[in-house]
């Protein structure tokens, strides 16, 4: 009889877990009918907590739009930045400068000029500061629902209820946004990236 009554919680386990998934599936394919066309976004999975987004728009590699040198980036975005020089490898033997800039409260921004692309690109950062302002408009402090408009055109807000972190990620897998929400307020954002190469 124990043996019975433990074969029966665990397929009403296993079935629960597989109901959530396709539940989750469901929603995300229906957040794609939403999505907003200049994002471009190819697919979007929902597990648990967490949204994320594949896209193959321009915005996510370059969060603060383009800048041919880290001092355009300075002056135009009229911020107090504490800069500091380093340099890191690549492909073992290749060294690339790069400049961390930082702010008081600890938000940072890894940046490095590409002799490929002649722009500004972003390695790393964390952003918990609300003056630093993406080029999308979003920033620290934000509405959580006017984050999730900056993506999609409109949407069940139960779809995104239970949702605390988004993750924006570039088709190719090489840049990611994470935007971090406590309750109804964007927390902070990351910034990572997968770049091997300079």
């Amino acid at each position: 009889m124990k043996k019975t009554l433990a074969l029966i919680a665990l397929l009403l386990c296993g079935t629960a877990a597989y109901s959530q998934q396709v539940a989750s599936r469901a929603k995300a394919m229906r957040m794609m009918a939403f999505s907003r066309p200049e994002y471009m976004i190819k697919d979007i999975k929902v597990y648990t907590d967490t949204m994320t987004v594949y896209t193959m728009s321009n915005q996510v590699i370059y969060p603060f739009g383009t800048w041919e040198s880290m001092e355009q980036y300075i002056t135009d975005n009229q911020l107090h930045w504490y800069r500091e020089s380093d340099y890191r490898r690549y492909f073992d033997s290749m060294e690339v400068s790069v400049n961390r800039m930082t702010r008081l409260d600890g938000s940072y921004l890894d940046l490095f000029y590409s002799i490929w692309t002649r722009k500004v690109e972003v390695l790393a950062g964390h952003i918990s500061d609300p003056e630093i302002v993406l080029a999308n408009g979003l920033r620290p402090g934000a509405a959580k629902d006017d984050v999730f408009k900056v993506f999609f055109k409109k949407y069940p807000k139960s779809y995104t209820a239970d949702i605390s972190v988004l993750k924006v990620i570039s088709a190719a897998g090489e840049v990611a946004q994470i935007y971090t929400f406590k309750g109804q307020r964007l927390r902070h954002i990351k910034i990572e990236t997968a770049y091997k190469y300079y």
